[in-house]
């Protein structure tokens, strides 16, 4: 779900002047899928998308994934009566009251909430202590050490959002390995991604997105930053009063998470791999407790002798990847931030050992 709004390109700024509507098709869109909808319309679509994935596949259950994120709110919001349960993955790296919000609004709606968490700690990811359990490195090498940066998203995204996941895929749905192809069953995971939240999203969000017994469904997919406005404004509560807590101040009204207003993301993953200059201390500002808690790992860290010890510092690590993770929609690189030379060993164009080369020191 969408958790960095504050890093995520919108409609407006990739397409000055057409916030209403995509100028072309993107690529993994149905034709005529990038046509200028009101929002009433784009309701309708987004009934229809799980219509279409729940009639095409053998699903089994459905599940919303919150994350406390905005996107996330609506999804659940305008499908509360469509999907069987709530899913919450803990990271364990997140803020407390992002929990606390995702478990008050399901109690609220009456909803079934399973909080899974990440098999895998990630204090013992960042102090070396995790083992690789296959490949040529198991047994023996940790899969990462250090705070990750860019490098590391996909590893800290795979351990800390992607298994627990697929742990709860594979508790509910059994072992269907010896069964016909014909004869498995999948689930459908909600999720918030849109076309309009970045070019990477634009290239390749799809409304219903196969993977194995897993079918990624986004309903939003289509949704600009306008409708998603006007939907806020149509179901958030906007009396001038002392609202309830999380907004919930009628039946049927849209949640908002108090967090989000406060730093400008769900706070539900802090691994860092993405932190911008300074968001170690918006966050102390805010909930001093999760700071304190990171700069306790920090200065473990640092007495272990492990080299990057610093949370939110750029990390090229073992396994130099390109971001990826379908839950981390909103985690993309600060314009600027990186070099052209740190983008191709973080892409794997170049090894760390040439990325030395070229950026050591003149003699």
């Amino acid at each position: 779900m969408s958790s960095r709004n504050r890093r995520t390109a919108n409609a407006e700024d990739m397409f000055p002047g057409m916030p209403d509507l995509l100028p072309k098709a993107p690529p993994k869109a149905e034709e005529g899928e990038h046509v200028a909808r009101t929002l009433d319309e784009a309701i309708a679509r987004s009934h229809e998308i799980l219509t279409e994935a729940l009639a095409t596949h053998p699903i089994v259950g459905t599940y919303w994934l919150s994350s406390g994120g905005n996107d996330s709110a609506i999804v659940g919001h305008l499908l509360r009566d469509r999907y069987d349960a709530v899913l919450h993955v803990n990271t364990g790296t997140g803020i407390p009251a992002t929990t606390q919000y995702v478990t008050d609004v399901a109690a609220a709606w009456g909803d079934t909430l399973h909080e899974l968490h990440p098999k895998n700690r990630y204090e013992d990811l960042v102090l070396g202590k995790v083992i690789a359990g296959s490949g040529p490195n198991a047994g023996w090498r940790p899969i990462w050490k250090g705070f990750p940066g860019p490098a590391g998203h996909k590893v800290m995204y795979r351990q800390l959002k992607n298994e627990p996941l697929m742990r709860f895929r594979r508790e509910t749905l059994g072992d269907q390995t010896r069964l016909p192809r014909a004869d498995r069953k999948k689930i459908v995971y909600l999720g918030g991604m849109r076309w309009g939240e970045s070019e990477k999203r634009f290239r390749n969000a799809e409304a219903i997105d196969p993977d194995g017994s897993i079918v990624w469904v986004s309903p939003l997919v289509h949704w600009t930053d306008a409708h998603m406005r006007e939907y806020r404004a149509r179901h958030r509560c906007q009396q001038d009063h002392e609202h309830a807590e999380h907004r919930l101040c009628f039946d049927g009204a849209l949640p908002l998470n108090e967090v989000t207003e406060h730093i400008h993301m769900s706070g539900e993953c802090l691994c860092g791999a993405y932190a911008k200059p300074g968001e170690l201390d918006e966050i102390e500002f805010f909930y001093p407790e999760v700071a304190a808690r990171l700069k306790a790992l920090e200065a473990e860290a640092d007495q272990a002798g492990v080299k990057y010890c610093r949370w939110g510092q750029k990390n090229g690590g073992p396994d130099a990847a390109a971001p990826a993770g379908r839950l981390c929609s909103s985690c993309v690189e600060i314009p600027g931030q990186d070099d052209l030379i740190d983008q191709w060993r973080d892409t794997g164009l170049i090894t760390p050992e040439q990325h030395a080369a070229f950026t050591r020191p003149a003699a």
